[in-house]
């Protein structure tokens, strides 16, 4: 399948199992402490408009397709999917620490939580699991305490910086300094498919600095603006004191090649979900 992206470099390496295809960023995977993947639609066993690798209970797919998609990841991680534990996603800066007592939560049991759009773990094992169809996903490691974090990111998780939560969150639970942190922004919609009103531009002219704002805000005529969500998110994470050579940003936008990832806005809320995840690995 072509694949349309956004920059020369391509930031994102492209990886199969058996007919699942997936994608990572080498630079986690340079940290050798982690496993990781972003899911594509590539691979799973639903059908029709959730086709086929779709990680959602929720849209109306089938239980047991939802369940195999799921064991699917799990293999290409090296992990069961008892070990996945997964976000309870409302566009809220929530962040929840993650421990052994919330393992398979999501998949293998129902979630004991809600209103929770960011996970963090100092756990090896446990797969921290957010999903995705537009909004963008944020992988952290720290690299020194050996700690993670993985948080999902809409415009209103953006313009509320829940990046910069997720890394308060670590610091506080495991003494995560963000000099420390290798992070990555994962696929999602980008500058020139995402529309947005005069009232979200407001939003994001009260949250950033004009210098910033001029970076991720585009005016396209007299009530719609452009969104750079990339670059918005970017701007958080160095804010927050991630060195600049420690991010990924990706080149691939879900809008912009809806056969291969679902996209909310490309399908008119016709989808499934796409999954990102993130483990330590065992010691």
């Amino acid at each position: 399948m072509q694949i349309n992206r956004t920059g020369k470099t391509e930031v994102l390496k492209i990886n199969h199992l058996e007919d699942m295809e997936y994608l990572t960023f080498p630079a986690l995977d340079n940290t050798k402490i982690v496993t990781h993947l972003f899911s594509t639609r590539l691979g799973g066993v639903s059908e029709g408009i959730f086709r086929s690798m779709n990680l959602s209970y929720t849209r109306g797919d089938k239980r047991e397709a939802v369940s195999e998609n799921f064991a699917r990841v799990a293999r290409a991680l090296g992990r069961n999917v008892e070990d996945f534990v997964c976000s309870d996603q409302t566009h809220t800066t929530n962040v929840r620490r993650v421990t052994a007592s919330d393992r398979g939560k999501g998949v293998v049991f129902e979630k004991d939580y809600a209103d929770v759009d960011g996970l963090i773990t100092d756990e090896p094992g446990i797969v921290l699991a957010t999903f995705y169809a537009d909004c963008v996903p944020l992988f952290f490691v720290d690299t020194v305490h050996k700690a993670i974090g993985l948080s999902h990111s809409g415009w209103r998780g953006t313009v509320n910086k829940i990046g910069a939560h997720t890394l308060e969150e670590m610091g506080k639970a495991y003494g995560t300094k963000t000099e420390d942190v290798v992070a990555a922004i994962g696929p999602s919609i980008c500058r020139m498919c995402y529309e947005v009103s005069e009232d979200v531009a407001g939003e994001f002219a009260k949250a950033f600095e004009e210098k910033t704002l001029s970076d991720i805000l585009f005016k396209k005529d007299k009530e719609k603006y452009r969104l750079d969500l990339w670059k918005a998110n970017y701007h958080v994470l160095r804010q927050a004191g991630i060195k600049q050579q420690n991010i990924s940003i990706t080149d691939i936008c879900t809008c912009c090649n809806p056969e291969y990832l679902f996209s909310h806005r490309a399908s008119r809320g016709k989808r499934g979900n796409l999954g990102a995840f993130l483990s330590l690995c065992p010691t």
